[in-house]
C-alpha cells in the first residue's frame, strides 16, 4: 500500500521557512509573512490528500442528559457512507484530557455539555456526511443541569459530575496574620466582579487530516499546539504504541489556547483505520465554538485592607472560576488566578482561595493569559477603588505598593530578577495623550457608535485609565518543562552541485501557531551559529517534545533548546579548526567565534571557512561529506508544587509585567463606547524581535480590550446564543485605537539571552485599563466584563455593593 501524500493549495510553498538574514535583536521579514498575506499559504483546512473521505461529528444539543438508545443503522445504510462510530468503536481508552483524562471521545452513557460528540462518520463527501449525521436516531433524557459556578464551589449537596465532587482544584494561599492587618487598617474597600466567557475567536477552524499507513499505523496532520501530548493521547485512545502515531503540524491559523486540548483528532484517525482511507475533518463555526474550550468565566470577591496613605496591609478574596463538565486545564487556571490574585502589590497579609469547579456550561481552558486575566479585573478594579476612597492618585497608589526585586510574592517566592512595576506605570503616564474631541463637532467615525451611532457628540465623555498586570512564562509547579531541539549544519546539493554556502537547518516539534516562532529560531540560529542561510524544518513528532506553544514559552524553553543544539554545533566547528590549524602548523591565542560563514581568530584573523570544514569542493575532504548535527534539550531552572495548605513555594519560573493606559470616549446616553487610545510599557529582558515584540503587545492589548467592551459568548441554560461572528463580536481595524508600546529590556539573568515571555502580558493590563477608563467617565462603578451599554444607562446593575461580605452563598475565606 503506497501512503497518499498530504497536500494542500498553495503547497508550491516550501514546507521549510528560509531566512537569510537577522540575529538577535533584528527584524527580519518572516519567511512564511508573504504567503499568509497573498493567500497562498496552505492552512489545516486546506489539506488534500488522494482518495480521501470526509468525516463529520454528531454533537449533543443538550447540557445534561442520559442517552436512552442510540441508532446508527439508517446512516450506515446511506450510499457513499463509508463508517459509523460510536464509543464502542473505539478501540483504546474512551478518554482523553490535558492532565486528567476524564473526557469521552465519544458519549457513553450521558453527555454533559451542549455539544459533546456522540458519534463519528465517514463519507465520500462532505454532504453525504452531513445527511448520515441526521439519520442517526438518538433518544435522551435530559437530566437537571448544575449551572451555577459558585454553588458548585461551596455547595457540597449538589449532584456530583465527577465521583470526586464539583471541586476541580482549590488553590488556597496563606501568608502573614490576617487578623492583625485587619486591627490596623484604617480603610477597606471591597467589592464583587464578574467576569464573562471570552472566546479564542481563532480565524482558522479546527481542522486535520489522518492517513492510515501500511503498518497499522496513521499519520496526523493537524493545526495543534502541543505535538507530542497530541500523539500520546491519540494514541492511548487508539490503543496503539505512540511510534505508531505520528503527527505533523499543519498550518495554523491562530489559536491563543484553544488547540491545546484535542478536536479532530482522534475521530479522524478512528475513522481513517477503519475505512483504511485518508480521512478529513474541518468544523464550520457553529461547530468550531461548541467543540472547542473557552476563556473561563469567573466570579470574584474582594477585600483590601491599607493605611490612609495608600499602603496595603492584607488583601481577602475568594475566586470562582467555571470549567464546564471536565477538566482541562482548569487546575492550572485556579493555580494562576490563585498566584497572581493579588497583583503585581506587596501586601504583608494574604488569604486567597481560588477554585475551578465543574458545572454542565461550555467546556472552559486555555485562553491567552489564562487565570490572570480575570483576577486583574477585580485587583485593578480594588486599587481604582482605594484610591477614591483616600483621595489618591491612582497610579501614585500602585506605584507605593509596586513589586520590586527583592519583594516576595504571596507564595512566598523571592523575585530574583527586575520588577519594574513602578516604573513601566509611570511611563505610561507621561505619555501624551491624544488631543480632545473639537468643541464644534468631530468627525462621525470619532465617536462612539462609530458612523452607526447616533450620537452627534452632546453626550459624550472622555476617561482615562490606568491598569497593571502580571503573569508567569513557561510550566511551573514542579514540572520538568523542556524543549528538544536537532540542529544540522551541511553544505546543500542540488543537481549534483554542492553549495558554496552552508545552511543550518533546525528541527524541533514547536507550533508556530502565527505567533512567529519560526522567525525567531532562525535568527537564534545565525547568531550562534554565524551563517545567512537558516531552514527551520517542519514541526512533527520526528524529533523530541518541545512542549506547548502557550504559557509565553517557545522563545524562553524552545529558543533555549536551539542555541543549546547550536551551541554543541559550533563546538564541533571549532575542534575541526583546530585540527586544521595542527595540520597547517599555526596556532591561533585566544577564543574563536564564527562569523560570516567563517570561524575567526581573537584579534580578527581568519582561521577557516566553515565550507572548507565540511569538506567543501575546494575543502580538504570530498566535496560535501561532513555533515554536523547536534541534538539538545534545554531545561529551565526547576519550580517546585505549592504547599497544599498554605500556597507557599517557589512555584514560578519568571515573571513578565505589563502596565496600560487606556483613554475612552463614552456615549453616557447610549452606553456606546469607543476606545480612543491604548498605551503599553512593558518589560521583555530582552527583544530578540523587537517588531515581533511589538506586534505582540499591540494584539494582546486588542484581545484584552475586546474582553473589556464586547466579546462575551452568552450562554443561557447551558447553551451559547451566539457561536457565529456576526453575534459574537470582535474588535476590527475601525475599533482598534492607536497603540504606543514603550519596550524595556531588564534582563533576566536566568533566561537566554535574558528574554522574558512576550505574548500574554499584555492581555492581562489592557481589559482592567480600559474598565477604569470607562468607570472615569461615567462615573459607574461597573464590575462586570464586558461592559454592556445597558450598564451604563441604568438598565442592569453594574456591579455589587462596596460591602459585599455575606452576600454572595459560602463563607468568606472558607478552606
Amino acid at each position: 500500500m503506497t501512503t497518499p501524500s498530504p497536500t494542500a493549495p498553495g503547497s508550491a510553498v516550501d514546507a521549510r521557512t528560509s531566512t537569510h538574514t537577522g540575529r538577535i535583536g533584528d527584524s527580519p521579514l518572516r519567511p512564511d509573512g508573504t504567503a499568509k498575506v497573498t493567500g497562498a499559504f496552505p492552512y489545516a483546512s486546506d489539506l488534500h490528500a488522494e482518495g480521501m473521505a470526509w468525516g463529520a461529528t454528531l454533537r449533543s444539543p443538550h447540557p445534561s442528559a442520559r442517552i436512552r438508545s442510540l441508532d446508527t443503522s439508517a446512516a450506515a445504510a446511506l450510499p457513499g457512507v463509508l463508517a459509523v462510530l460510536t464509543h464502542i468503536d473505539v478501540p483504546g481508552a474512551n478518554k482523553h484530557g490535558l492532565e486528567h483524562a476524564d473526557q469521552p471521545v465519544l458519549a457513553e452513557d450521558v453527555v454533559r455539555y451542549e455539544g459533546e460528540p456522540v458519534a463519528v462518520v465517514a463519507a465520500d463527501d462532505p454532504e453525504t456526511a452531513r445527511r448520515a449525521l441526521a439519520l442517526i436516531e438518538v433518544q435522551y433524557e435530559p437530566l437537571e443541569s448544575l449551572l451555577d459556578p459558585w454553588r458548585a464551589a461551596f455547595d457540597p449537596d449538589l449532584p456530583h459530575l465527577h465521583p470526586d465532587g464539583n471541586v476541580v482544584r482549590h488553590v488556597p494561599i496563606r501568608r502573614g496574620d490576617l487578623a492583625s492587618a485587619r486591627r490596623q487598617a484604617e480603610v477597606v474597600v471591597s467589592g464583587e466582579y464578574e467576569v464573562g466567557m471570552q472566546d479564542q475567536a481563532f480565524l482558522g477552524p479546527e481542522a486535520g487530516l489522518a492517513v492510515p499507513t501500511p503498518d497499522g499505523g496513521v499519520d496526523l496532520h493537524v493545526a495543534t499546539q502541543w505535538i507530542h501530548l497530541d500523539r500520546a493521547q491519540v494514541a492511548r485512545c487508539l490503543g496503539l504504541q505512540p511510534e505508531k502515531v505520528q503527527v505533523t503540524l499543519a498550518g495554523v491559523g491562530g489559536a491563543f489556547g484553544g488547540r491545546e486540548d484535542l478536536s479532530v483528532h482522534v475521530p479522524a484517525c478512528l475513522l481513517a483505520l477503519r475505512t483504511g482511507r485518508p480521512v478529513k475533518m474541518v468544523y464550520d463555526r457553529y461547530e468550531s465554538f461548541h467543540a472547542h474550550v473557552h476563556r473561563h468565566p469567573a466570579r470574584l470577591r474582594y477585600e483590601h485592607g491599607a493605611l490612609r496613605d495608600g499602603t496595603l496591609l492584607y488583601v481577602e478574596a475568594q475566586v470562582v472560576l467555571d470549567g464546564g463538565p471536565y477538566a482541562s486545564c482548569s487546575p492550572e487556571v485556579a493555580f494562576n488566578a490563585a498566584t497572581f490574585g493579588i497583583g503585581p502589590y506587596v501586601v504583608p497579609a494574604v488569604r486567597m482561595d481560588a477554585y475551578a469547579v465543574y458545572t454542565n456550561n461550555p467546556v472552559c481552558g486555555a485562553m491567552r493569559g489564562f487565570g490572570a486575566v480575570q483576577v486583574a479585573v477585580a485587583y485593578e478594579a480594588q486599587m481604582d477603588r482605594l484610591a477614591a476612597r483616600i483621595g489618591m492618585d491612582p497610579v501614585e497608589v500602585r506605584q507605593r505598593n509596586a513589586l520590586r526585586q527583592g519583594a516576595r510574592m504571596p507564595t512566598g517566592q523571592l523575585v530574583d530578577s527586575p520588577a519594574p512595576v513602578a516604573e513601566l506605570l509611570q511611563r505610561v503616564k507621561d505619555m501624551p495623550l491624544p488631543p480632545p474631541l473639537p468643541a464644534d463637532g468631530a468627525d462621525q467615525r470619532e465617536l462612539p457608535g462609530g458612523m452607526a451611532g447616533s450620537t452627534r457628540g452632546e453626550g459624550v465623555r472622555r476617561g482615562v485609565g490606568y491598569a497593571v498586570g502580571f503573569k508567569n512564562v513557561a510550566f511551573g509547579e514542579g514540572f520538568d518543562d523542556f524543549s528538544t531541539a536537532r540542529v544540522r549544519l551541511s553544505l546543500e546539493k542540488a543537481d549534483g552541485v554542492v553549495s558554496a554556502e552552508p545552511t543550518a537547518t533546525v528541527h524541533t516539534a514547536a507550533a508556530e501557531v502565527g505567533q512567529g516562532l519560526v522567525t525567531v529560531l532562525g535568527q537564534i540560529a545565525r547568531e550562534e551559529l554565524g551563517v545567512g542561510r537558516v531552514l527551520v524544518a517542519p514541526a512533527d513528532s520526528g524529533v523530541g517534545d518541545s512542549g506547548s506553544t502557550s504559557a509565553s514559552r517557545q522563545t524562553y524553553v524552545t529558543g533555549g533548546a536551539v542555541k543549546a543544539a547550536c551551541e554543541a554545533v559550533r563546538a564541533r566547528l571549532f575542534d575541526l579548526a583546530g585540527e586544521a590549524l595542527a595540520r597547517e602548523g599555526r596556532q591561533v591565542q585566544g577564543p574563536l567565534r564564527l562569523d560570516g560563514g567563517k570561524v575567526i581568530g581573537a584579534s580578527g584573523e581568519v582561521v577557516a571557512s566553515l565550507t572548507d570544514l565540511l569538506g567543501g569542493p575546494d575543502g580538504a575532504g570530498e566535496a560535501g561529506t561532513t555533515v554536523i548535527e547536534e541534538e539538545a534539550e534545554y531545561h529551565h531552572r526547576p519550580t517546585q508544587r505549592l504547599d497544599p495548605a498554605t500556597g507557599q513555594g517557589d512555584a514560578n519560573v519568571q515573571f513578565a509585567f505589563c502596565a496600560h493606559r487606556a483613554v475612552v470616549d463614552v456615549d453616557v446616553e447610549l452606553g456606546l463606547v469607543r476606545v480612543v487610545a491604548l498605551d503599553a510599557a512593558q518589560d521583555v529582558g530582552r527583544a530578540v524581535n523587537p517588531d515581533s515584540v511589538v506586534g505582540q503587545i499591540q494584539g494582546g492589548a486588542v484581545q484584552g480590550m475586546g474582553l473589556a467592551v464586547m466579546e462575551e459568548l452568552i450562554v443561557v441554560d447551558g447553551r451559547i446564543r451566539n457561536a457565529s461572528f456576526t453575534d459574537y463580536l470582535i474588535p476590527t481595524v475601525l475599533d482598534t485605537p492607536p497603540m504606543r508600546v514603550d519596550v524595556l529590556e531588564l534582563r533576566d539573568p536566568h533566561a537566554p539571552y535574558g528574554l522574558r515571555g512576550v505574548g500574554e502580558p499584555p492581555t492581562v493590563s489592557s481589559t482592567p485599563a480600559v474598565v477604569a477608563a470607562v468607570r472615569a467617565a461615567t462615573g459607574v462603578d461597573v464590575a462586570r466584563v464586558p461592559v454592556r451599554p445597558a450598564d451604563l444607562v441604568g438598565l442592569t446593575d453594574p456591579g455589587a455593593s462596596h460591602d459585599t461580605r455575606g452576600v454572595l452563598p459560602g463563607p468568606a475565606g472558607k478552606g
